[in-house]
């Protein structure tokens, strides 16, 4: 790091957690953004003004009037441009030092297997429930944490699916891909536009972790908020054996009771 990064990075690196090393490896990281809207603004912003080295983000969408009441990283002379090209130049704005690639495409599995493998976290700011599940199974194919948020209305919830040694669920032990839920969106349903800003963030500090080396508390947990009252919920959620996506390859011992899951948390809400 030259005198500039560390002064521009001060603060994470008097974080004894962090320090010189933490904040090197997030220089040299590489995150996966699926989605440059409600979710994937906070999560660009704050990996981009932390240091990420390397970030991609993918997004078919372009910014529209109704985006600015909650994508904080668009802005109303970026009409019309493509979210992902807008969202790059938001993180420029602050932060000029990241490579940033954007990708005007939708994330599909083709693309998902070529971009997947190169990242070392991945986080699903997406807004609906076939693309989290493509990428919840590439994540699984690949071996990459996937860091998961949505939001709807007033209710959120987050979550870090680690496969990655069969002890934790991946996204399709929760939400199977076979029960999918009532199609909801926030263009119809609505959605606070700081419930967005709270979960956005939170997913940026557990990739971040994740990044640093730090590890995230949250596999096996989802965290579900309630934005009228402020209160959250912490589920115990336990992966199933009998996963079409990540439960073939570790049987459990003969003498474990299969467990199964803990009670079925609410659909996944989704906002852009």
């Amino acid at each position: 790091m030259n005198d500039e990064q560390l002064l521009r990075y001060s603060r994470h690196i008097l974080l004894d957690d962090i320090g010189i090393d933490g904040q090197q490896r997030w220089l040299d990281a590489h995150a996966l953004v699926i989605g440059a809207g409600g979710l994937g603004s906070p999560v660009a912003l704050y990996l981009g003004t932390a240091g990420v080295g390397r970030i991609t983000l993918i997004d078919h969408d372009r910014v529209d009037l109704t985006n600015l009441q909650r994508q904080i990283v668009h802005s109303l002379d970026r009409l019309d441009q493509p979210k992902a090209v807008s969202a790059a130049a938001g993180i420029a704005a602050i932060n000029p030092e990241p490579r940033v690639r954007p990708l005007i495409a939708r994330a599909d599995a083709a693309l998902l297997d070529e971009l997947v493998p190169q990242a070392d976290v991945v986080l699903d700011c997406s807004d609906n429930f076939q693309t989290r599940h493509l990428v919840n199974a590439a994540c699984v194919r690949h071996g990459k944490p996937l860091v998961s948020g949505a939001a709807l209305g007033f209710d959120a919830q987050l979550s870090v699916y680690d496969s990655r040694g069969g002890r934790f669920p991946c996204y399709a032990c929760v939400f199977p891909a076979d029960q999918p839920p009532p199609e909801q969106r926030c263009a119809v349903m609505g959605v606070l536009a700081p419930l967005v800003g709270i979960i956005g963030s939170m997913q940026a500090a557990e990739a971040l972790k994740l990044l640093a080396g730090m590890g995230s508390a949250l596999p096996g947990r989802l965290l579900m908020l309630d934005g009228r009252r402020m209160e959250w919920t912490d589920l115990q959620v336990m992966r199933d054996p009998h996963c079409a996506c990540c439960g073939a390859p570790v049987p459990l011992p003969p003498s474990t009771p299969a467990p199964t899951p803990a009670s079925t948390p609410p659909s996944p809400s989704t906002a852009q």
